[in-house]
């Protein structure tokens, strides 16, 4: 038993005369441990999952919009905005507030900053300087999350001491729990959520609202893994598909790699991005440890060479004798560039902490956001029902405006004068109010027009707002727009590479010169990985899909050879083959989910992009061949294969403005077209036969006859032996690219009769209202497969008869096809 004392605070069994009362110490240690265990999970340490926010963020989103900071206005200093949310809303000190603001203004930490700042927010190593220091205001981001607060679309509750009234959750209009991820330890239970893509959560979020009942598997093809901040690649998700089903899961993160050549004798690991919150120093320290306990050799100098222009670059020489790949595992294993990261989604709903699946969080989500929707819909139907009550009321004075002045001004008082209002022309207590109130300057004609059209504007506005509450398919369809428009404005490709474990190459400790000159096929992706095959059958197969990406170049080669990457400005670069990734022959098409990012092994320059892979050595073309090229402009040419050694070479003497948009290679005994797709829907292909083969040095000759303002949008070469299909997108100009999804056709290249070389082609896709432009086009041999930008793959419609015909929509932008 314990004693209690008048000096001790009063509990419920004290006299408050003073005298000692017995208490059970276990019921008491039970009580106090439930009220702070409480606290602690609902008040501090756990996020609500229809906001994502614990309640010290939303504290401060909501006193920053409160103070009328904006994304678009000054900075200010970031100790005014702890101080007024320490004062007004949050009960704690001003070290946990300044923390909070911190995270969610570091762009390393969060995939989605929520707070701008202006100064020392620290780094992966170093800690902020103090608030005094730096300077704060809400991102573009953070409006979203505060937006229509004052609509009445969330609860109010009061603060701690009942003196103020706070949002209980804030509307949200994005899903920002999976966007920018949580952590937190609070009693007895903790949570551990990562960062996902924007524009891919988005797409789930829609899908749920269009289907409710999609399953866990068709929301993970839009969702396939998160996409954390500083990049790096996920190795194995076998463990986040756990988490998506239970909650709780596990995965492994490595740094972004390449072997480099440091000197001509010395070759080097590059690192370019580091897995989630993990800082080069603690990498260095740990590199440090792990060679002077010789659990690390091969390692002859570390640099860190990072800057603010060119990002991360951590360079780690490798001493002569050791084989660079099998000293990148020895690192994977004893340093910071592989970690892992325990997912543990535990959130608050309805006030109780669950742990939630991938479903389960984006289906809180969406009825949140429906209630938002909803509740702002009533309060704007309500504000304009009034507002029009005002307004009929004004238009009935303004019509005998004689006779309400007369009224007015035979008056006695204010009180009689509404009343005798009300009773002559059946006003309410508001109109004759209002009425009393009008000023003389609204008696003129041009002012009642004004409110009759102001009339006609409300009683469309509230026809419009009934029939989305009267609508349940109207609700979720707005709520679903408002998300696409969120993820247009604020979405970025996705940052990390997710690779299956399967995929991820054995590193074998052993020389490139052990490596056989065997036959093998390099492999390009249409998400730009890179990788090669071993063997010469060919990867295109009838039947099966890849699980990730398509093929949209195909080399036969050896393995000690080079290949050629073709860019936008008619160089071709060398790349050595046994330098790439190997896969594993797969029964259908193969995944290049562990390949590599062909444009980390090439050197590229300003502005230019990679076109495609060639063979590279002249000998490669044993049956003379060589390369056809196609420009933005519509030309092209036959390159014969004369190819220096030397790398970085022009193909193509290119006018100004003029880039190369396809490139392959032929083969001279091959019954080969070559196909022009324009931006104006035009396709022309001709003989490959007819384009009489030139040296390096010349600008080539005219392919295509281009319309005013129109340029090629594809070009390659088709054997017509095979069977080949045209896809077509179109879509508006003037929107941004990747953001739209425009509508698709396929059609059979049988359709398009041939024409000669130099005219204008034939239409190969009509138009539909709001479409000027084609925003895609590919030939590819049949069957045509299509992926998104993140690799996913994209179903595509059957193939139609009518070459000029229109598209149909598709759900996600098409990134490639092949």
């Amino acid at each position: 038993m314990a004693r209690r004392t008048s000096t001790e605070p009063t509990g419920p069994e004290e006299n408050v005369d003073g005298t000692i009362v017995d208490v059970d110490v276990t019921s008491e240690m039970e009580t106090s441990f439930l009220e702070y265990a409480y606290s602690v999970i609902y008040s501090r340490a756990l996020p609500d999952a229809r906001d994502g926010l614990k309640p010290v963020q939303r504290r401060i989103l909501y006193m920053m919009d409160d103070m009328g900071l904006r994304p678009d206005r000054g900075h200010v200093k970031s100790q005014r905005v702890v101080g007024e949310v320490m004062g007004k809303l949050h009960p704690h000190g001003d070290t946990a507030i300044y923390d909070a603001l911190v995270r969610m203004a570091q762009d390393f930490a969060m995939r989605l900053p929520l707070v701008d700042g202006h100064g020392n927010f620290g780094s992966l190593d170093n800690g902020p300087a103090a608030a005094r220091y730096t300077e704060a205001r809400p991102s573009k981001a953070a409006t979203l999350m505060t937006d229509s607060l004052e609509e009445d679309v969330v609860d109010m509750v009061p603060n701690y001491d009942n003196q103020l009234l706070q949002p209980s959750v804030l509307p949200a209009q994005y899903p920002n729990l999976l966007v920018n991820g949580a952590s937190g330890i609070a009693v007895g239970m903790a949570t551990n959520m990562p960062p996902h893509n924007l524009v891919e959560v988005v797409a789930a979020a829609r899908h749920l609202i269009a289907h409710p009942d999609a399953s866990l598997e068709d929301l993970m093809r839009l969702v396939p893994g998160p996409d954390l901040p500083t990049g790096g690649r996920i190795v194995g998700l076998d463990g986040i598909r756990d988490a998506y089903r239970t909650g709780r899961g596990s995965f492994k993160i490595r740094a972004t790699t390449r072997i480099e050549n440091i000197t001509s004798r010395r070759k080097g690991i590059v690192v370019t991005e580091l897995p989630y919150l993990a800082g080069p120093e603690r990498v260095a320290e740990k590199l440090r440890d792990a060679v002077q306990a010789k659990k690390v050799q091969g390692i002859s100098e570390y640099q860190d060479l990072t800057d603010r222009h060119h990002g991360l670059r951590l360079v780690m020489t490798v001493k002569s004798g050791f084989n660079p790949e099998a000293v990148l595992e020895q690192l994977y294993k004893h340093t910071p560039m592989e970690e892992s990261f325990g997912i543990n989604n535990v959130a608050l709903v309805d006030g109780q902490p669950r742990t939630l699946g991938l479903k389960q969080l984006l289906e809180v989500f969406v009825k949140h956001r429906l209630e938002v929707v909803r509740r702002r819909t009533e309060h704007r139907l309500g504000k304009r029902q009034d507002r029009l009550h005002l307004v009929e009321g004004l238009l009935i004075a303004i019509l005998d405006i004689d006779e309400v002045i007369q009224i007015i001004r035979s008056s006695d008082d204010a009180e009689s004068a509404r009343t005798r209002l009300q009773q002559v022309f059946d006003l309410s207590e508001r109109q004759a109010e209002y009425i009393l109130e009008l000023r003389l300057r609204r008696l003129t004609k041009f002012s009642r027009i004004e409110l009759e059209g102001e009339r006609d504007e409300l009683r469309a506005e509230i026809e419009r707002l009934m029939e989305i509450l009267g609508s349940d398919e109207a609700l979720r369809a707005l709520v679903s727009d408002e998300l696409a428009r969120v993820a247009a404005e604020h979405g970025t490709p996705r940052r990390t590479v997710l690779l299956e474990a399967s995929a991820v190459p054995v590193t074998a400790a052993r020389t490139d010169l052990e490596v056989a000159d065997e036959p093998c096929r390099v492999l390009l992706s249409g998400t730009g990985m890179v990788a090669r095959l071993a063997g010469e059958d060919p990867v295109v197969r009838e039947g099966g899909r890849s699980a990730h990406d398509v093929i949209v170049a195909d080399v036969l080669t050896t393995a000690r050879s080079t290949v050629g990457v073709v860019t936008s400005r008619g160089r071709l670069l060398h790349l050595g083959v046994v330098d790439l990734p190997q896969i594993a022959p797969t029964a259908g098409p193969p995944s290049l989910a562990g390949g590599a990012r062909l444009e980390d092994l090439v050197t590229l320059e300003k502005g230019e992009r990679i076109i495609s892979i060639v063979r590279a050595a002249s000998a490669d073309f044993e049956r003379g061949g060589g390369l056809a090229l196609g420009t933005r402009d519509g030309v092209v040419k036959r390159v014969t294969p004369d190819f220096p050694r030397s790398d970085g070479f022009d193909l193509i003497s290119l006018k100004d403005d003029d880039e190369v948009v396809g490139c392959v290679d032929i083969e001279t005994d091959q019954d080969l077209d070559l196909v022009f797709v324009t931006s104006d829907a035009q396709l022309l292909h001709f003989p490959a036969s007819g384009v009489r083969p030139q040296g390096r040095t010349a600008g080539g000759v005219a392919g295509i006859k281009l319309a005013s303002g129109a340029h090629v949008q594809a070009f390659t070469a088709i054997d017509v032996t095979r069977e080949a299909e045209v896809v077509t997108i179109a879509g508006a100009s003037g929107a941004l690219p990747s953001t739209q999804t425009g509508s698709l056709k396929v059609t059979a290249l049988t359709e398009y009769p041939a024409k000669g070389r130099a005219t204008g082609g034939v239409r190969c896709h009509r138009f539909l209202r709001g479409e000027d432009t084609l925003i895609g086009a590919w030939v590819v041999p049949s069957p045509a497969r299509a992926c998104s930008g993140a690799g996913q793959p994209i179903d595509l419609p059957a193939p139609v008869g009518r070459r000029d015909g229109s598209g149909s929509p598709v759900a996600v932008p098409v990134a490639a096809v092949g």
